[in-house]
């Protein structure tokens, strides 16, 4: 090749080397561009005059900088990031309504248990049983105002995940068809511009999801989420749909849509602003909700329970003071049989603050407690597991994989209600008494007595209670007999028709103790101190009082908060150190462009100059040879 054809070559590859530079630089700003450089290369020498002379030169391409390591890492920092950020965020919110002084339980709480220590103090007071019925309806109207702002927040993140959802079909479709515009013009050379925009998207989808890439030979990628769900296969998406799948309408999940019915993956979702919203609902709301409900469905319970063991004033037993919720039971979409076992709870301070599935299986059904999954099995129709009682008879026709959702304490704090209307009803009295006999000679007495059964109806008809010392213990109608207790001067505890009695001494032969009704004692408070003292006995789960119930409530919202917050702050910096790695790697410095735009532009004057000395030699020898 002449020195004009090499100089021309040259003139070529700088002017296109000139215009990545200016590419570059007039993209400098540009989100997501990745620089460009123009790959030069020689031509192939031509041997001439026993030795090979250089051609000229070549564009081969012009090279993407891009690192496929740099570019994952961006990813997963961005979903983490985006992850933490909201999670902070929604965990913050229901901190704050739980613990405010205003929006909180705790204040209300202590105004109820205050009413009902000065109705203690003065049990005939119309007045005092008034304000113990009014902080009752205090107390239940904020369970219910808790539960309903609870429930706003559950709807701003159903609302959310709809959102995202929406979204992130509409990202992968996106993925989907740059795929297929970028096989399409892989033939002609690198779509760099192309890459770029699909490492955009692709960045955006991180922020909703975390997801996993796999690029193709042909140069399309593949994109995973949770355990291997594809959303992007090559040129196709799929599309994520938001549904109920597991039976409770106010909990969408998250499936992936195939040709039959959606497949749940909610539990594989992970990362980004999806990951932390399923996070937060299953975490914070449902946990806050349950723990909520159980609380209030132990208050309601144990307070029922004691007023039912006292007289009013009328002299009747007491009548409940609470309306209480009743177990959620929902059976799954799909399911063959329409039938939904009969749910009740048989023990409250044994209830946890966990969902349960009941599944048939095998012929049998599994109760399975969904927050560790320990299970139980039964095939006699009837399962009792951690205070609840599952009834499976009602169910007919049960298929194969049948499955239904029970919440037993999702709705406890929405349902709580005050039924009592007439403050005289309040069993402050106890419901029976004991008297010695009057020609006792022993030196027994009376330690105590009180009702254990309101169910039983013979527990107010009166009781003459004897002691045999030839059998060494005690008589009831003759043939009941309960042995005097072996220490001397101890204790003999004495249960019958409802009612316990406790005897401490020694009686001497045919001392008698008389258990009977405590009407017309209206001045007797003994019933409304056992009240009393159920705010200090540890009933909610066995190992917690009410107020623990709720501090606990607090500390595990407030823990999970904080956690939030300090990963937040760490996502936040990896973020940016992440894209200062993408930045170093892939980002335009304007003095490297610069320094090259005046390289190039330099060899481009230069090869300019070739093509006119190779121009003027020419013309010079043409004139040479005329003469």
């Amino acid at each position: 090749m002449s020195a004009s054809g090499i100089g021309t070559s040259a003139l070529l590859a700088f002017q296109r080397a000139i215009g990545t530079t200016s590419n570059n630089i007039a993209n400098s700003a540009t989100e997501g561009y990745s620089r460009q450089r123009t790959e030069l290369s020689n031509l192939t020498p031509q041997f001439l005059g026993g030795s090979f002379q250089g051609q000229g030169v070549q564009v081969d391409t012009i090279r993407r900088i891009s690192d496929d390591f740099v570019n994952t890492q961006l990813r997963n920092s961005i979903s983490d990031q985006s992850n933490a950020e909201l999670k902070a965020s929604l965990a913050g919110r229901i901190d704050d309504l739980l613990g405010s002084s205003s929006s909180g339980l705790t204040p209300v709480l202590q105004d109820f248990f205050d009413a009902g220590q000065d109705l203690a103090n003065d049990p005939t007071s119309s007045a005092a049983r008034t304000v113990f019925l009014t902080e009752a309806e205090s107390l239940a109207e904020r369970f219910g105002s808790i539960d309903r702002r609870i429930e706003e927040q559950r709807d701003i993140i159903n609302g959310q995940i709809r959102t995202n959802v929406e979204e992130i079909n509409s990202l992968t479709e996106a993925v989907a068809g740059l795929n297929r515009e970028i096989v399409s013009k892989s033939t002609q050379g690198s779509p760099n511009d192309l890459l770029d925009q699909r490492d955009r998207v692709l960045n955006q989808l991180a922020e909703k999801v975390n997801v996993r890439i796999t690029e193709q030979d042909d140069g399309a990628v593949n994109v995973f989420v949770g355990n291997g769900q594809a959303l992007v296969l090559g040129g196709n998406n799929r599309e994520l749909v938001a549904e109920s799948l597991t039976g409770d309408p106010r909990s969408p999940d998250i499936g992936l849509a195939t040709s039959g019915d959606p497949v749940n993956i909610s539990r594989f979702i992970q990362g980004g602003e999806l990951g932390a919203l399923l996070e937060t609902r299953t975490g914070i709301i449902d946990e806050a909700q349950n723990t909520l409900g159980r609380l209030a469905i132990s208050i309601g319970e144990e307070f029922n329970n004691q007023n039912n063991l006292g007289l009013d004033l009328e002299g009747n037993l007491g009548a409940n003071i609470f309306g209480i919720s009743e177990p959620t039971v929902r059976g799954f979409p799909g399911n063959g049989s329409d039938g939904i076992p009969e749910v009740e709870v048989s023990d409250v301070r044994a209830m946890t603050t966990s969902d349960y599935r009941l599944r048939y299986v095998g012929g049998d059904y599994e109760l399975t407690r969904l927050s560790d999954g320990t299970s139980k099995t039964s095939d006699n129709g009837v399962l009792e597991f951690d205070g609840i009682r599952v009834n499976t008879d009602a169910i007919d026709d049960a298929e194969e994989g049948d499955e239904w959702l029970i919440q037993p304490t999702r709705n406890g704090a929405r349902d709580l209600a005050v039924e009592m209307t007439d403050p005289s009803r309040i069993a402050a009295a106890a419901a029976v008494r004991a008297d010695l006999g009057e020609d006792n000679k022993g030196d027994a007495k009376i330690a105590s007595v009180r009702a254990v059964d309101a169910d039983d109806l013979t527990l107010l008809d009166p009781i003459t209670v004897q002691f045999n010392d030839d059998e060494g213990g005690f008589e009831i109608n003759g043939n009941t007999f309960f042995p005097l207790d072996p220490d001397e001067g101890g204790v003999t505890t004495i249960e019958y028709q409802g009612w316990e009695m406790e005897i401490r001494g020694t009686p001497a032969e045919g001392d008698t103790f008389v258990v009977r009704s405590n009407e017309d004692h209206p001045g007797d408070n003994r019933n409304m101190l056992a009240m009393n003292d159920l705010s200090d006995e540890r009933l909610v789960g066995g190992d917690r009082t009410f107020g623990d119930g709720y501090n606990s409530l607090l500390a595990n919202v407030g823990t999970r908060t904080r956690q939030a917050q300090v990963a937040q702050e760490s996502a936040d910096a990896q973020l940016e150190q992440a894209r200062a790695q993408r930045e170093a790697v892939s980002g335009v410095n304007l003095d490297e462009e610069a320094a090259d735009l005046i390289r190039y532009q330099q060899a481009y004057q230069a090869a300019a100059q070739v093509i006119s000395v190779s121009n003027s030699l020419f013309d010079t020898l043409l004139g040479a040879v005329r003469r």
